[in-house]
């Protein structure tokens, strides 16, 4: 086939998106929630619902179906961040186990919204195993790099290698620091974003030595995002398509850095959608298939 689920970095031909006005929901709701969810800031709530229509409007002109996982009782705030709970295969999506406690019940909600729109299911990480969207990243479609983390354990990595074994994927652990604790959100994807098959915007600071020669090794050119950048999420950046990124406004260093290796930077401003929860683009997503 002329698509895979097996890439970061494919221009993307479907994906989920959680509606902000579906996750946040309302002023109320998140005046209760923000604080036990760890948010930097309140979010609010009008700004928040315009930040998204724009996040949105440039997936559309980037030609992506998109799909919509609705509004559910059963999840929070958080739950914006789609990428989190699942994990898409060419043989269908893995339901995560999120090592966040508040984001118990998104593995389910999502799940029943791939079977409502005709998705497979290819399997489930079950407890004790915790697993973590964020945590994951194809480096081709034959081998997924996984971050060993506070929301990502060894019994998910187990269970995730042995789901992906028969696909004939090889899973790279990259175990992570502890940074700022347990609480705080730090996945895999924080600290690398591929960007082409040759290029990834990396946080080099935070990342293993090990893992970091692994790269250069396999021929990436990396993108260093600027340590004053870091808690912007200048190191969060969504492939669209090949060398075609989208990230939060703010970064201007990371931008002229990646403009520099011939990439078109998209930009949408994310106070209160990303900067505040944590999130950037590509948490905001849930690709299924990108064209190869």
């Amino acid at each position: 086939m002329c698509y895979t689920a097996h890439s970061e970095i494919g221009k993307i031909k479907t994906l989920f998106i959680k509606n902000v006005q579906q996750a946040f929901v309302s002023e109320t709701r998140i005046e209760q929630y923000w604080k036990s969810l760890n948010y930097l800031g309140k979010p609010d709530f009008r700004l928040s619902v315009k930040e998204y229509e724009t996040f949105q409007s440039v997936l559309e002109e980037n030609g992506a179906q998109i799909f919509y996982l609705p509004e559910d009782a059963t999840v929070n705030m958080d739950s914006v961040y789609c990428r989190d709970a699942s994990i898409a295969t060419n043989k269908g999506m893995i339901i995560c186990n999120m090592g966040k406690e508040g984001r118990v019940n998104e593995p389910l909600a999502e799940k029943k919204a791939f079977e409502a729109n005709g998705i497979s299911v290819l399997g489930t990480i079950v407890a004790p195993g915790t697993l973590e969207g964020g945590d994951v990243a194809w480096l081709d479609e034959n081998t997924l790099a996984v971050g060993h983390t506070y929301r990502t354990n060894e019994e998910g990595i187990r269970q995730l290698t042995a789901l992906l074994k028969p696909l004939g994927v090889e899973v790279i652990t990259v175990p992570l620091p502890h940074y700022k604790g347990s609480a705080d959100v730090f996945h895999l994807m924080s600290i690398l974003s591929p960007v082409d098959t040759d290029l990834a915007v990396v946080y080099s600071p935070l990342m293993p030595i090990v893992f970091r020669n692994f790269l250069l090794q396999r021929g990436y050119q990396l993108v260093e995002v600027p340590e004053e950048e870091f808690e912007t999420m200048g190191c969060n950046v969504l492939a669209l398509a090949p060398r075609i990124c989208l990230m939060v406004d703010g970064n201007p260093k990371t931008k002229t850095l990646l403009e520099n290796k011939g990439c078109t930077v998209i930009l949408y401003k994310g106070d209160e959608i990303s900067v505040k929860g944590g999130g950037g683009p590509t948490c905001l997503t849930r690709p299924i298939y990108r064209y190869k």
